[in-house]
C-alpha cells in the first residue's frame, strides 16, 4: 500500500489553511487502502487514471476530471500505471455548501490554475491572497457540473454480491435469472432493486460498469479490438458506438486526448 499524500494529522484537521493541495509524480502504481478523514478531498490525475471507491460507488477519473470526496466518507485509490497525481483538502467548516456526496467533477482551467498556485503555499503561514486562492478553489467546486463518470452500488446484501461480481468480472454474461438463482433471489424482485437502488437496470450496470474498465484499459495503451473483447462484447464495433454514445468520442479520440495530457508541464511539488 502506498503512503499517504499528507500526513493524517493535517488531512483531519479542522484548523489551519483553508485548503492544503499537494502533487505526487510516482514511477510506480498507487493503492491506499480504504480510509477517511475530516477535511473533505478533491482529487484528480495529471496523467492517465485513478479509480476511486466507496461504500456508495466507484468513479473512474481521467487526468481531464476530479473526484469530490466529502468528510468523513470512506474511499481508497489505486492508479492504472506510474501514478501522476493531486489532492487540495478542504477544511470541513467549509464543506458545508459543497457537495454531500461524492462526485466527478470537470476540471476547468481555472481550476487547474488554483490547485498548481495552491500546491506552492506554505501549509503553516497563509497569507490573504493564497486564502483568496483557496476560496476560488472553494467556488469552483460548487459550480462546476457534475459529470457522469461514477457507478452508484447497492445498499441490499444480495444485490451488492451480483453487482461486486460483475466489477470484478465485467466480461461475464449470465442472464438475470442466473444472478437471481445465484443469490437466492426471485428475477423479478432483483431486477426491480437493481434499478431501485442503482438507477440503473442489471444489464445497463453491467454495460457501465464495462466502459469504466475500458477506460482503464485504453489509458493502460491496450488496443480497442482487445479492450472489445475482453470486455464481453461480440466486436469492437458494438463497443465503438456505446462508448461514443456514453462519452461523446470514440475510443480512439479519447485515447488521443488522454496522450496529450500526458504532455502538459506538470505542476510542480511545493516547498517541502
Amino acid at each position: 500500500m502506498s503512503s499517504p499524500l499528507v500526513a493524517h494529522a493535517i488531512a483531519s484537521s479542522s484548523e489551519g489553511p483553508l485548503v492544503v493541495a499537494t502533487v505526487l509524480h510516482s514511477e510506480t502504481l498507487r493503492t491506499t487502502q480504504r480510509h477517511c478523514h475530516a477535511r473533505g478531498q478533491l482529487l484528480g490525475s495529471l496523467n492517465g487514471l485513478v479509480s476511486v471507491d466507496t461504500d456508495s460507488g466507484q468513479w473512474v477519473v481521467p487526468a481531464t476530471h476530479a473526484v469530490w470526496v466529502p468528510p468523513g466518507v470512506v474511499h481508497g485509490l489505486r492508479s492504472h500505471g506510474a501514478f501522476s497525481g493531486w489532492s487540495a483538502y478542504v477544511v470541513p467548516s467549509a464543506c458545508t455548501d459543497l457537495p454531500d456526496r461524492p462526485c466527478t467533477l470537470g476540471v476547468s482551467g481555472l481550476l487547474g490554475e488554483v490547485v498548481a498556485r495552491l500546491v506552492q503555499v506554505s501549509e503553516e503561514n497563509p497569507n490573504a491572497a493564497q486564502h483568496r486562492l483557496a476560496e476560488a478553489l472553494l467556488d469552483e467546486i460548487r459550480t462546476l457540473p457534475h459529470e457522469a463518470l461514477g457507478l452508484p452500488m447497492p445498499k441490499d446484501p444480495r444485490v451488492l454480491k451480483v453487482a461486486r461480481a460483475l466489477s470484478e468480472r465485467p466480461d461475464d454474461t449470465l442472464r438475470l435469472q442466473e444472478w437471481a438463482a445465484w443469490v437466492g433471489m426471485a428475477p423479478r424482485t432483483l431486477s426491480r432493486r437493481f434499478v431501485s437502488e442503482t438507477g440503473f437496470t442489471l444489464t445497463e450496470w453491467r454495460q457501465r460498469v464495462r466502459l469504466l474498465r475500458a477506460l482503464e484499459m485504453l489509458a493502460a495503451g491496450h488496443a480497442v479490438t482487445r479492450v472489445a473483447l475482453e470486455l464481453g462484447y461480440e466486436n469492437a464495433s458494438a463497443f465503438i458506438a456505446l462508448f461514443r454514445r456514453t462519452f461523446g468520442a470514440t475510443p480512439k479520440q479519447y485515447t488521443m486526448t488522454i496522450t496529450d495530457l500526458d504532455r502538459r508541464p506538470r505542476i510542480q511539488a511545493g516547498p517541502e
